[in-house]
């Protein structure tokens, strides 16, 4: 199927004003407030509270947000079409402190894009096909569309892909979790360590009824605390201390 969606590359922003929710009372942002001697990387996605926005798309680059600020980004903003109540409570629940929310309640700016297509059949309405742009004091440096295929496709408007397209070389944190369980002296003595060493971590607490076989089924132990970095297996406190050291 031929790509309806043609990329701005080389083009001013859209002017448009955006009605949105601050600290409980209405404000208004400007194209320019947004843009004007910024470097900034957008994204736009069909909906917050839907499955891919929420479990990827939006947490990837609030994560990222660091390492893209320390490439010279001033700012990643979300936009969808959605109204300022609903942006607000979804920034909340998504703990998203590190990217804008911007509610094009009424689709000025994405149907100005070139991106507004309709889901009625999803009963959405009007909303954003899923993309990424990278604007540099309000004129669109790079584009990422992703293809017109059925459904909602996810391959290309990514954190990762926009980070790379920015500096290939740019070093990402990693993703480490730790499994623990209530009461574990040990286990608090891991994560002491990695808070000490800077490290970012995701704990998961495993209750008792399935830890035991949890800890077999995935990391092959018996015990906890076990410590995973980027997938592959640390092992326990001992272990950690080891991989700290070297990696100091």
């Amino acid at each position: 199927m031929a790509q309806p969606f043609v990329s701005r590359e080389g083009k001013r922003v859209p002017d448009v004003a955006f009605r949105i929710r601050r600290n409980g009372d209405w404000a208004t942002l400007t194209s320019n407030d947004i843009f004007a001697g910024r470097n900034v990387v957008v994204f736009s996605l069909p909906g917050a509270f839907t499955p891919t926005c929420s479990s990827t798309h939006l947490p990837r680059y609030n994560e990222l947000a660091p390492v893209f600020n320390a490439q010279g980004i001033d700012a990643i903003v979300c936009v969808s079409v959605n109204d300022p109540f609903v942006m607000e409570e979804w920034g909340k629940d998504q703990e998203a402190t590190n990217v804008v929310l911007l509610p094009d309640g009424n689709g000025e700016f994405t149907e100005r894009m070139g991106m507004l297509v309709d889901k009625s059949e999803l009963n959405f309405g009007k909303r954003s096909w899923r993309y990424s742009m990278l604007v540099r004091d309000g004129t669109i440096e790079k584009m990422f569309i992703e293809p017109d295929k059925p459904g909602d496709p996810f391959e290309v408007s990514d954190a990762d892909t926009m980070l790379h397209y920015i500096n290939p070389k740019a070093r990402k944190p990693d993703q480490v979790a730790i499994l623990t369980r209530e009461g574990c002296s040990f286990c608090a003595k891991a994560k002491a360590r990695l808070a000490d060493a800077g490290i970012d971590y995701a704990e998961v607490p495993l209750p008792h009824t399935i830890r035991t076989k949890a800890v077999g089924a995935i990391a092959g132990a018996t015990t906890v605390p076990q410590i995973f970095v980027n997938g592959r297996l640390i092992g326990g406190a001992a272990e950690l201390e080891a991989y700290l050291r070297k990696a100091a």
